[in-house]
């Protein structure tokens, strides 16, 4: 952990970085329909609960420990879990829907662009992915599309899942760095 992380800010990470993971495994999983009977309608509960509000309280936490990168990714995550929950249902043409998972795809993108952890960049990259493959399966009526884009939200929720449970379990968070070539010391 750095020592400009404060413990409060680690804690807040781990908690969002969870409530992500779990909804985005739910959200892929019943996207990819690999489980009889489970579809992404299933995950409307824990999209909004978790995914939504719980997410969107750990990024207001987050903005309070100054921690401004999780603050911005999980109000604006949360913002959206919570808005896709509460207009699922909801009669909306396939280009509505369209839209409204590319501009939240484009939010997905701007978070992996602004830096952080790379395990965070990760998680934000197949997220954008994930949520790109969606937009484009309603705009081209292609359920091949939108199955791909629920493995890469699968994935995602993966990534953020090992992102929280490493720092808890004190797992690696990086991979280790390859040695130098010879003759070649490490200060040059």
């Amino acid at each position: 952990m750095d020592n400009d992380v404060s413990a409060g800010s680690a804690i807040t990470t781990v908690i969002g970085r969870l409530a992500l993971g779990v909804t985005l495994l739910a959200f892929g999983l019943g996207t990819t329909e690999v489980v009889d009977g489970v579809t992404a309608a299933d995950a409307v509960s824990i999209a909004q609960y978790v995914g939504g509000i719980a997410l969107f309280i750990a990024g207001v936490l987050a903005f309070r420990d100054k921690d401004s990168a999780s603050g911005t990714a999980f109000t604006a995550l949360g913002a959206f879990w919570f808005t896709w929950a509460a207009g699922a249902g909801a009669q909306v043409s396939d280009n509505a829907a369209g839209l409204f998972l590319l501009l939240f795809a484009l939010v997905a993108l701007s978070l992996t662009l602004s830096g952080g952890d790379r395990l965070g960049q990760l998680t934000h990259g197949l997220l954008f992915v994930s949520l790109l493959l969606l937009a484009l399966a309603r705009f081209a009526d292609a359920g091949s599309l939108g199955k791909a884009g629920g493995w890469f939200a699968v994935a995602a929720g993966a990534v953020a899942w090992y992102a929280a449970t490493a720092v808890s379990a004190h797992w690696p968070t990086a991979l280790p760095r390859r040695a130098a070539g010879r003759g070649v010391t490490a200060t040059g």
